[in-house]
Parts: C-alpha cells; sequence; structure tokens
C-alpha cells in the first residue's frame, strides 16, 4: 500500500478515536450540573447528550475551517501526513491521562498544542501560522475568564430576581429549565467540539492531495466525526462528572442552570465567529463564576487551582511529546 494513503488511513482513525474520546471525556462536562442536582438520571442525560452533540456536529463547519487552515498551511506542509498523526498520537495520550485521574483538560489545548508541536519539529517554527495561531490562542485563554464573569453575572441576575420566591417551587422550576439547558449545553459543544477532528482530517486530506479547499469539509467526514463523538459521548464521564458536578462547588438546580446557560453562550459564541474554545475550561470557569457570585468561599479553589494548572500547562507539554512523537515516526516513514 502506498505510505501516503496508509498514512491518511490512520490519521482518519486516530482522529475519529480522538472525537470519540472527546465525547466522552468533554460532553461529562456538558452534563455533569444536570445530574449532580438529579434534573437528569444519568442514563437520560448520556442520551440527550449524546443525540444534541450529533445534531450540533452536523450543523456548523466554521471551526473545523479554522483548525484546517489557521494552525499551519496544510499546502505547504512538509511530511504533513507524519505531523497529523504524530499530533493525534499526542493528543489522545494526554486526553487519556487526564481521564484516567478525572482532572478536566483541555481537548481543544491538547490538538491544537500537539500539532503545532508536531510541525514545529518537522520544519521548525517559521511553518506556523502565526496570525490564525495567535487568534485561536487568543479565543483560548479569553474564553475561561469571560465565561467566570458571565456565570457570575447570571447568577446575580437570578439571585435579585428570584429573591422573594418559595425556594422549593424554585428548585423544582430550575430542575426542569436544566433540562433545556443541559440541551443547549450538549449541542453548543458539538457546534465546537466536534469540529476539530474534522478540521484535522481535512487537513490530512490536503496534505495527501485528496482535498482541494481548506474552506469546505467533506461531508462523509462531517458525519463520521459527528457519529464518534455521539457514540463516545453515550460511554459516559463519570470520573470528570463527579469532578466537574460537585467537586467545584455544591450545585443547586439554580446555581446548574445559571452555569450552563452561560457556558453555553460563550461557546456558541465563539462557534459564530469560527473559534475554537475549550468546553471543559469554559464550564468549569462558568460553575467558579456562578459560585463566586453567591458566596467567594463556596467555591473548592483548590479544585480549581488544579483545573488551571492543567489548563496551562497542556498546551506546551502536548507540543513536547508530539514533537518527540513526530521524531519516532519520521524514522518508520
Amino acid at each position: 500500500m502506498d505510505t501516503v494513503l496508509l498514512l491518511t488511513i490512520l490519521i482518519v482513525i486516530f482522529a475519529l478515536a480522538f472525537d470519540f474520546i472527546n465525547g466522552f471525556h468533554d460532553t461529562a462536562n456538558a452534563i455533569a450540573t444536570s445530574v449532580s442536582t438529579r434534573a437528569l438520571s444519568p442514563r437520560i442525560a448520556i442520551i440527550l447528550a449524546a443525540t444534541m452533540n450529533l445534531v450540533g456536529a452536523l450543523t456548523f463547519t466554521g471551526v473545523a475551517t479554522t483548525i484546517t487552515k489557521d494552525i499551519v498551511d496544510p499546502f505547504a506542509l512538509q511530511n504533513g501526513s507524519i505531523v497529523i498523526l504524530s499530533g493525534l498520537i499526542s493528543a489522545i495520550i494526554w486526553n487519556l491521562v487526564t481521564w484516567y485521574f478525572g482532572i478536566p483538560s483541555s481537548s481543544s489545548h491538547a490538538i491544537i498544542g500537539s500539532v503545532a508541536g508536531a510541525a514545529v519539529s518537522a520544519a521548525g517554527f517559521k511553518v506556523l501560522n502565526y496570525d490564525g495561531f495567535i487568534k485561536i490562542l487568543e479565543a483560548l485563554i479569553l474564553s475561561p475568564f469571560l465565561a467566570l464573569a458571565i456565570g457570575f453575572i447570571v447568577m446575580t441576575i437570578f439571585r435579585f430576581v428570584f429573591k422573594n420566591f418559595n425556594l422549593e417551587k424554585t428548585n423544582r422550576g430550575f430542575r426542569t429549565f436544566q433540562i433545556f439547558t443541559a440541551a443547549l449545553q450538549s449541542f453548543t459543544h458539538g457546534t465546537n467540539d466536534a469540529q476539530k477532528a474534522m478540521g484535522i482530517i481535512t487537513m490530512a486530506l490536503i496534505s495527501a492531495g485528496m482535498h482541494t479547499s481548506s474552506d469546505t469539509i467533506p461531508f462523509w467526514v462531517r458525519i463520521s466525526a459527528a457519529l464518534a463523538m455521539g457514540i463516545g459521548t453515550s460511554i459516559g464521564g463519570w470520573k470528570i462528572i463527579k469532578t466537574v458536578g460537585g467537586k467545584i462547588m455544591k450545585i443547586r438546580p439554580v446555581n446548574g442552570a445559571a452555569a450552563d446557560l452561560s457556558s453555553a453562550m460563550i461557546i456558541f459564541g465563539a462557534t459564530t465567529v469560527h473559534l475554537p474554545v475549550s468546553t471543559t475550561h469554559v464550564i468549569s470557569s462558568a460553575i467558579m463564576g456562578v459560585g463566586s457570585a453567591q458566596r467567594v468561599k463556596g467555591v473548592k479553589w483548590g479544585v480549581a487551582q488544579r483545573i488551571v494548572i492543567t489548563w496551562i500547562i497542556t498546551l506546551p507539554v502536548s507540543a513536547i511529546m508530539a514533537a518527540l512523537v513526530y521524531q519516532i515516526l519520521h524514522l518508520f516513514f
């Protein structure tokens, strides 16, 4: 079999595996609050999340085109297939390690850092598309802070509007509202996170001379990536649900609804301007913002600190790992 074709097939397999892992790794965040407040049973929450992820993944492609062309130029990438495969292997390893330890790390940081690291290992820093790469980094860095602020504002509004309402009835109403916010959260997750694997596969097809446009995503790529994420979501990610849904703060229905609504706004806003963000860190930050609006001491900042540290180290660690993987693979291909 031709080496380029073999590498392209491997990339498609690993990209879909990345999307599958992303499904149970990151989508757990989308339903964590609704499960922890018992607005939804775990089984129903997973079915809802898988369905809405699939719908969201098939609805938009803007983030996919950004991934395809804004990290590196796929038309000018030397040993592009090996670079992309190295990036995928590195991102998958990082996702599995952090999932095993129940740490809500970012699949977005991992795949973007890994592709950049492998590309630099292959052709030096000049290969990076700095305008696009910096734009992506800005979105990844700013989005958690925006989520923190929006979460604080939304929870403050909720507290003001419902301050004179009966607590039991209010909780019951917000528990019902959480079904909607969990669905919205899962939909926005699909519009952003599933796009990353689509962009990676399209980049590989261009590098292999099998696709000619960085602005269009083949339909079969969209379908396969969406299905992989939907199936991954149906597996669930209970370690991360436990961390996001209870260890950051004690979550009540009003908190969960405020956090879900806040993070969904940030994620969908990023999708509309074609920018990838870390759904993990947006959701976690929104929960911290909501908790701070109620009582700063109510947020378990030790857990939050662990999340922030992982947020900071994921890009460089995944980049270095991918650079090493590239050097190993390059010996064989």
